[in-house]
């Protein structure tokens, strides 16, 4: 079984994105393929990239780096819960991406994204991201909007067929995160061979 964090994706006080990704984890417990545990950047206090090594590397020296790093390490996948802030992710889930790099590697992500145009822009940054990371990301995503699924624009209410999209990007997320455990295991394999 594989594990898949649901990373909060945003630090700003009043964010929405923790109700989000509460809603998105209670959709993906239902199901029994895989293990989901909500992650939240906020908990790490990572301040902006301050590592003098290039997290290639991975010569961590801070104590929040290597607390965030065991702590993404130990996950197979990923949903990213991001807002769209003037068109891109916010600041603080593209410093806490950043921070890291092996512990990303080979893995897959989709996403849960919000905004005036469903944050469908801040996704299509973080996929670029992704692709350097080496990150499987998957097609299906969810796309959130601020007129329909948010109350006043505040609280979230989001419409009962999103439901159906999630566990569509989570059947793509786990297809792709379960192959490339394998594949990490196979590798890990041949190595010790």
């Amino acid at each position: 079984m594989i594990k898949v964090a649901i990373i909060i994706g945003s630090t700003r006080p009043g964010r929405k994105a923790e109700a989000v990704a509460r809603w998105v984890y209670d959709i993906a417990r239902k199901r029994g393929e895989a293990e989901f545990e909500v992650v939240d950047i906020a908990d790490f206090n990572l301040p902006l990239l301050d590592e003098a090594v290039p997290p290639a590397m991975g010569q961590y020296s801070q104590p929040h780096t290597k607390a965030w790093a065991a702590k993404i390490a130990s996950f197979d996948a990923y949903v990213f819960v991001t807002p769209e802030y003037n068109h891109g992710p916010s600041g603080a889930l593209k410093n806490a991406i950043d921070y890291l790099y092996g512990e990303w590697n080979n893995k897959s992500a989709g996403f849960v994204s919000y905004g005036s145009a469903g944050g469908a822009r801040a996704v299509e940054q973080l996929r670029l991201v992704m692709g350097e990371l080496l990150v499987a990301d998957v097609r299906a995503q969810v796309l959130l909007s601020l007129f329909t699924d948010f109350e006043n624009f505040s609280a979230f209410k989001p419409a009962a067929s999103h439901e159906k999209s999630v566990n569509a990007m989570l059947d793509q997320v786990i297809a792709w995160g379960s192959a490339l455990k394998a594949m990490r295991l196979e590798s890990r394999r041949g190595k010790v061979a």
